[in-house]
């Protein structure tokens, strides 16, 4: 059985933003969609507290029904949890075949806000995690995805090609690689030459990596696009026109201080459009 999309709810604008696209989500993988409160005061006893509870009730029970009235919305169900936020959505990952976050913009400055919550729940989460600004982002634009060849990705392609899928989206494939740093005494032949050679491979390996997929998935129509560069700057770069960014995400399971990879580091913080993170070993 399909697990339920899982969406983070606070009110906020863009926790809005991302129960629409959780729930458009949801019906397209025919799917439940779970909104999640969580509640950090475990006791209502506090003056005031009491009232600030139920009115967060109140607006988390409204939403629920407002997605439920959407035009074909599936199964859908809403709750408060008296736990930290960070905790109750890394318990409900665990379950989930997707977790959707609302993620705060810097207002005229481009690039993303993302709290502790957030940061927490992406090194922590065993399935894919979406981000979503309270933004419009252009609907005809592909679906991109960025693949590291040095890490596995037939996680990352998985998730993408069924992106695209399911939107009758084209795919956009890209990866970004730079030679290593050469002495500056090298003759610029020799490293002309050097170059040529490891782009040959890096395109063999790009080749083999995707074409089995493209085998898999004949009716996702892609392109691909290998990249000479800074990885993170051309990926940022690349997802202006796209609508949705998908990246990979490793899984540190021995390092409890974990942090993320600078590529998804620079997507969550710089790029317009839902970025869905997704974790690989």
């Amino acid at each position: 059985m399909t697990g339920p999309v899982v969406v983070g709810f606070d009110g906020s604008p863009e926790s809005l933003a991302a129960t629409e696209w959780a729930a458009r989500e949801a019906q397209r993988r025919a799917c439940p969609l779970d909104l999640l409160q969580a509640w950090p005061w475990p006791h209502r006893d506090v003056v005031g507290s009491e009232e600030t509870y139920r009115n967060a009730m109140d607006r988390l029970t409204l939403r629920a029904e407002e997605l439920r009235a959407s035009a074909g919305a599936g199964p859908v169900t809403s709750a408060i949890v008296p736990t930290d936020p960070a905790e109750a959505l890394h318990a409900a990952a665990n379950s989930a075949s997707l977790l959707v976050l609302g993620s705060r913009g810097l207002g005229p400055v481009r690039g993303f806000l993302v709290g502790s919550v957030s940061q927490e729940v992406l090194r922590r989460a065993d399935c894919p995690v979406v981000l979503v600004r309270a933004e419009p982002v252009d609907p005809e634009g592909p679906v991109l995805v960025g693949l590291d060849l040095a890490h596995p990705t037939d996680d990352v392609l998985a998730f993408a090609f069924d992106a695209a899928a399911r939107r009758g989206a084209p795919l956009r494939v890209v990866h970004v690689w730079s030679p290593p740093v050469t002495n500056e005494y090298m003759a610029l032949q020799a490293t002309g030459g050097l170059k040529g050679e490891l782009s040959v491979v890096e395109r063999t390996l790009f080749a083999e990596r995707l074409d089995p997929w493209r085998e898999r998935r004949p009716e996702v129509s892609v392109t691909a696009d290998l990249i000479q560069g800074s990885p993170s700057v051309a990926l940022v770069d690349a997802a202006s026109e796209a609508r949705l960014l998908v990246v990979g995400r490793r899984i540190r399971r021995t390092l409890p201080g974990a942090h993320l990879g600078p590529v998804a580091h620079a997507a969550i913080h710089h790029v317009r459009c839902p970025v869905a993170l997704v974790p690989h070993v």
